[in-house]
C-alpha cells in the first residue's frame, strides 16, 4: 500500500527540539524520500480556516465567465490566470499529452530583485483580480506561513542527510517561489476528457519542495512508485502533502527521488466533482549553485547547475503553444 511508503510526520516534536525525537523523524523522512518522494505533514500550525477562505474566494473567481477572466490571462511562469489549454505537465517527461484539465491563479515572489537582469526575468507584480477582493490579503498571509513552513522542512531535510542545519535554508534569502491555486472543475464544466488527458498529466515538480493543500476526490492525486505503479495518494484533511522536486533530488545526489504524480481526469460517475488545490513551489534565491551531495550520502554526482537556468528550462518545457 502506498500509505505505508508515505508516512505522516508531526512537526511539533521536530520544532520542540528533543534530540531523540528529531533524530527519529529525520530517519523516517530520509527513508520515505528514497521510495515515493512524498510525505504528509501535520503539526504545521496553518489554520484550516485560512485555507478554506482562500478556496472560497478563488472559487468565486474561477466560476466567472471566461470573458471576465480573460484580462488576467498569463503564460506559464507568469502572474495571473492560466485558462484551459495553457499547460501540459506531461510535456516535462517528453510525453505529448493533451492540455491539462484545469485552470489556475498563479503568483510568485512579491519583492523585486536588486539585479536588473534577474529582476527582468523573475519578478513582476502579482496580479490580484478585482472580482476577488479578499484574495490578496488571504494569500499574503498564507504565503508568509508557507515560507516559515518551508524553512522548517528544509532544516529537517538537511538533518535527514546529516548536513548542517542551514545547508538549504541559507540559499532562501530571496527565493522566486511559485504559488498556484488550481481549480479542477467537473465534466459538467470541462466536458468529456480526450484520451490520456488528465487534470494534471504525469510529471515531477521542478524545484526544492512542494507544499500542497489538497482535497480528496475520485479524480484526485495519484503517486507513482516502482513497486506499486500508480496508486491513490493518502489523504488527511489536516495535513499538507509534501513532495521533493527535481532540483532537490539532484541536490541530494539522487538519494531521494523526485515525487512523480498526476491528478486523474474528472470522473464520469461524479460529473460535478470540483476540487481546488493550493500549491506552493519552493525555489532558491536566483544564482544558487546546486552541487550534488557527495558519496556516500549522494548516489549520483551531477554537474553543478545554476538553480534558475535549470528552472527556466523546466518551465518552458510544459508551456503549450
Amino acid at each position: 500500500m502506498i500509505d505505508a511508503r508515505i508516512p505522516t510526520i508531526d512537526l511539533k516534536p521536530w520544532t520542540d527540539g528533543d534530540p531523540a525525537a528529531r533524530k527519529e523523524i529525520a530517519r523516517t523522512v530520509d527513508e520515505a524520500l528514497q521510495t515515493a518522494g512524498f510525505l504528509l505533514v501535520t503539526g504545521h500550525g496553518v489554520a484550516p480556516e485560512l485555507r478554506s477562505a482562500i478556496r472560497d474566494s478563488a472559487r468565486a473567481f474561477f466560476r466567472l465567465p471566461v470573458e471576465v477572466k480573460q484580462p488576467y490571462a498569463a503564460r506559464v511562469g507568469g502572474r495571473g490566470w492560466l485558462g484551459p489549454g495553457a499547460e501540459a505537465n506531461g510535456y516535462a517527461e517528453g510525453t505529448e499529452t493533451p492540455p491539462d484539465l484545469k485552470e489556475s491563479l498563479t503568483f510568485a515572489t512579491h519583492e523585486p530583485f536588486e539585479d536588473p537582469v534577474v529582476n527582468a526575468e523573475w519578478y513582476a507584480p502579482n496580479v490580484w483580480p478585482e472580482e476577488a477582493p479578499g484574495l490578496r490579503s488571504l494569500c499574503e498571509e498564507y504565503l508568509a506561513r508557507m515560507a516559515e513552513l518551508e524553512n522548517h522542512l528544509l532544516a529537517l531535510l538537511a538533518e535527514a542527510l546529516g548536513l548542517e542545519p542551514d545547508f538549504f535554508t541559507k540559499h532562501m534569502d530571496h527565493p522566486t517561489y511559485g504559488f498556484n491555486i488550481n481549480w479542477y472543475p467537473g465534466r459538467d464544466v470541462m466536458g468529456e476528457p480526450e484520451p490520456d488527458q488528465f487534470r494534471i498529466g504525469p510529471h515531477t515538480d521542478f524545484g526544492t519542495v512542494t507544499i500542497l493543500d489538497r482535497q480528496a476526490g475520485k479524480g484526485g492525486l495519484q503517486v507513482y512508485t516502482d513497486d506499486g505503479g500508480w496508486e491513490d495518494a493518502p489523504y488527511d484533511p489536516e495535513a499538507f502533502t509534501i513532495n521533493v522536486g527535481d532540483l532537490m533530488a539532484r541536490w541530494a545526489g539522487d538519494r531521494w527521488r523526485s515525487g512523480r504524480h498526476r491528478v486523474l481526469p474528472p470522473p464520469a460517475d461524479a460529473p460535478a466533482e470540483e476540487l481546488l488545490s493550493l500549491v506552493y513551489f519552493g525555489e532558491c534565491t536566483p544564482g544558487t549553485l546546486v552541487e550534488s551531495v557527495p558519496a556516500p550520502v549522494g548516489r549520483v554526482a551531477y554537474e553543478p547547475v545554476d538553480s534558475h537556468v535549470y528552472l527556466r528550462e523546466k518551465l518552458d518545457s510544459i508551456t503549450v503553444g
